[in-house]
């Protein structure tokens, strides 16, 4: 490969998503609790909001229902409403969210094979202080 083949197009200085084709999958996907709700739907099956709830520790009922919703508008979860007394409400991961699963298979396997890299650099680095302009 050449230097020129590597050079960034012009547009893709100007557009971060030319600059970073994946910008977009990682806007969807990786944001702070998106990931949990997905993991948590892809492993477990379908849901109701009380059991995810205690399934992805932290996150508050507010922030848990913007999620669901933003996932649900994404099209990554189907929610089905059950009309009974009292209602019933399930999240299940949908068909094009279950298409993630090996993206977190492959993410599960580097992290179980280098994030201990990644601690003893971030130990090395606050050892030496943080680097001086």
């Amino acid at each position: 490969m050449t230097a020129e083949t590597r050079r960034p197009a012009p547009d893709a200085l100007s557009d971060p998503e030319l600059a970073c084709p994946v910008s977009p999958v990682v806007d969807i996907v990786f944001s702070r609790w998106t990931t949990p709700v997905l993991w948590s739907l892809h492993t477990f099956g379908c849901q109701r909001f009380v059991q995810l709830e205690r399934r992805i520790k932290g996150i508050t009922p507010k922030v848990l229902t913007q999620r669901l919703r933003q996932l649900e508008r994404d099209g990554l979860v189907v929610r089905t409403y059950h009309p009974e007394v009292p209602p019933r409400v399930e999240y299940e991961i949908s068909d094009l969210g279950a298409t993630l699963a090996p993206l977190f298979a492959h993410l599960a396997d580097w992290s179980a094979g280098h994030l201990d890299h990644v601690e003893a650099a971030r130990r090395r680095y606050d050892d030496a202080g943080s680097p001086r302009p």
